[in-house]
């Protein structure tokens, strides 16, 4: 007993297998060694293999911890994140020498979790792959905060299962599955999963290993995360430096730029050498007009201009908000800036490129736009305040207040006005917010009209050369609607023949606007004229005979010129509620008679004079004309007074 004791101990100390041990018991039976000297080496052999066991766990421990260092020292490199995580996979499948590992990342919008990196896989599992949330070991491990495994998954009725997951552990043939949380700083990351296509149950220092390396990658993902995070500010910083340093770049250049358009226009260069330098300096085409469309300054039939109506609306909008603004969407590209004194409007400049324009160009189109206007008034000085003085007379001749006649012809003179032709007034409502491209459109349309405008609130005031005030209330609230895009209201009155009848129509004006705003809405126009006998009572000095004679004037013409009785016939045909045959009794005529007299009107006045509105006016006028002749009756009847 004492030899086989010896050779236990030898073997311990050589490392032999559990094989060479179980040998030595094997011998010591087939020599007839007794039953108690066989139970005592039995036992022997036993604790030898415990010792055995316990030796092979403290180096398959020391080779795990070994395999953890140099892992460690690998996640402390510079990764990325995609090759950091296949990284920690491949070192999770041969840390514990098993067939597959993954990890996945939650994904909380989604309500999964997507697999970031996998090593070891066939192809049930793929890069993207989307985990639910509602089942398997890496739910269990994600709410315990601590790893989870399962000898044989698809057999293991501890945790829910999810028929996506355990499809593809079917697929892959998966038996053991360990989930780890990936946590940093008590943050959830992600799981790392580690599989073996055959049953295997993890021992507590496997466990322990795994852990230990998941608290290593969570370190690491996170300072991959940061690096990242930190080269994107880096590359970031680099480009906002890169155009800072352009933009000073651009600016100074831009300041050379002015200060040498500026020195230009100081010596009288004029605004032909100013608008080629610009030219020249923005890398395109300019154009000066001025609010009539008269070319001032550039390439005479070489600028591709766009359409009336773009080139509107675009110099509406760079004059209410002060900066150049694109005009249209064709090709080459166009940019509008107003030239502008204040509100009153010298002209668009244009500006053609064959590609789009920077903002530094934008700049410098606002710059020399401003530039032209001083161009402009230093070349015409009145013309630099004549708008201003055009708009205070009209204004003073619209409170009602003016100044001595002579003061008025004087001023008039001075602005090239002639009060004493004949002018309607035009009132319109815009609507609000639109003050600064009303009070732009309003000046280049006075220009162009040789007329006169003011704009208070969201009522704007045109006072133009002209007899028929409903033509041109039409005109400008189609013109005006166009150009803001919305419905305007107008109402207009006059003529007016001279300045002291301005005041007056104007209030006609503004009541008839508020007629047509409550008869009409938005978007309608009318001028007294227009309205009727509706007229006669917004009228300020109603005009009765040409109310009557608008409105049946032919018929009494014609009784006048063919000595007939259209007129009584009218009377008693709306007597009779409109009754043919009713009103041949009235008259004592035959119904006949009444027909061809109806037929004879309606020639004279118009195949709708019977329609009701039309009637309404027709029985008014016919009222009104009986009325005047009972007067005149009654003033030619009176007896005169002598005098002495």
């Amino acid at each position: 007993m004492a030899d086989e004791a010896f050779e236990l101990l030898e073997l311990l100390q050589k490392e032999a297998p559990a094989s060479a041990l179980q040998e030595l018991l094997h011998r010591a039976g087939a020599n007839g060694t007794s039953k108690a000297e066989m139970a005592r080496l039995t036992r022997a052999v036993d604790l030898s293999l415990g010792i055995h066991a316990l030796f092979a766990r403290r180096q398959q421990r020391e080779a795990g911890l070994a395999a953890l260092v140099d892992t460690a020292r690998d996640l402390t490199l510079p990764y990325d994140l995609d090759a950091l995580l296949k990284v920690i996979t491949r070192r999770a499948r041969l840390l514990l020498g098993l067939a597959m590992s993954w990890v996945s990342f939650d994904d909380v919008e989604a309500r999964c979790s997507r697999v970031r990196a996998a090593d070891g896989h066939a192809s049930a599992l793929t890069i993207g792959f989307s985990v639910p949330l509602d089942g398997g070991v890496g739910r269990r491990a994600a709410e315990g905060s601590a790893p989870f495994w399962s000898a044989d998954y698809l057999g293991d009725d501890r945790f829910t299962h999810s028929e996506v997951i355990d499809e593809v552990v079917r697929a892959e043939g998966l038996h053991a599955v360990m989930a780890v949380p990936l946590q940093h700083e008590g943050t959830g990351l992600g799981v790392l999963y580690v599989a073996d296509r055959r049953v295997r149950h993890f021992t507590p220092d496997e466990v322990s290993l795994m852990s230990s390396l998941a608290d290593l990658a969570a370190v690491a993902i996170e300072k991959a995360r940061l690096l990242e995070q930190t080269r994107h500010e880096v590359v970031a910083l680099a480009r906002n430096t890169s155009r800072a340093r352009d933009s000073s770049t651009a600016a100074r250049r831009l300041g050379e730029i002015h200060c040498r358009l500026l020195d230009m226009v100081l010596r009288g260069g004029g605004l032909g050498a100013l608008i080629t330098e610009a030219a020249r300096a923005l890398g395109g085409a300019l154009l000066v007009r001025d609010p009539s469309g008269r070319i001032l300054a550039g390439p005479v039939g070489t600028l591709a201009e766009p359409s009336e109506e773009d080139l509107r609306v675009a110099l509406l909008e760079a004059h209410a908000e002060s900066r150049p603004v694109a005009c249209g969407d064709a090709t080459p590209h166009t940019w509008v800036a107003a030239v502008r004194v204040g509100d009153d409007l010298l002209g668009p400049l244009l500006f053609t490129a064959d590609g789009p324009a920077d903002d530094h160009q934008l700049q410098l189109l606002g710059l020399t736009a401003q530039l032209t206007a001083v161009t402009l008034m230093i070349q015409d000085g009145v013309a630099a305040t004549q708008g201003q003085l055009r708009d205070e007379f009209f204004h003073s001749l619209l409170r009602g207040t003016p100044p001595p006649p002579e003061q008025i012809a004087e001023q008039a003179r001075r602005l090239d006005l002639d009060l004493e032709a004949p002018h309607v007034m035009v009132v319109a409502r815009v609507e609000k917010g639109l003050r600064g491209r009303t009070a732009a459109w309003a000046s280049s349309y006075a220009h162009r009209h040789r007329g006169l405008k003011h704009v208070d609130g969201d009522r704007m005031v045109l006072l133009l050369p002209g007899t028929e005030p409903g033509p041109a209330a039409q005109a400008v609230s189609k013109e005006l609607g166009e150009a803001l895009r919305c419905p305007v209201t107008v109402g207009s009155a006059g003529p007016a023949r001279g300045p002291g009848q301005i005041a007056a129509i104007h209030e006609e004006a503004r009541r008839c606007l508020d007629a047509v705003t409550r008869l009409m809405g938005p978007g309608g126009t009318a001028s007294p004229q227009d309205l009727g006998f509706l007229g006669l009572l917004l009228s300020d000095q109603p005009d009765v005979a040409t109310f009557i004679s608008d409105t049946i004037g032919p018929v009494l013409d014609y009784d006048d010129q063919q000595f007939t009785e259209l007129v009584p016939t009218l009377e008693a045909y709306f007597a009779s509620a409109n009754s043919p045959s009713r009103a041949a009794e009235v008259l004592h005529v035959h119904p006949n008679t009444v027909s061809r007299r109806l037929e004879r009107i309606t020639e004279l006045l118009g195949e709708g004079w019977q329609k009701p509105s039309r009637a309404l006016q027709v029985q008014l006028a016919l009222q009104l004309q009986r009325t005047r002749a009972t007067l005149n009756q009654r003033h030619r009847g009176q007896p005169r007074q002598v005098v002495g």
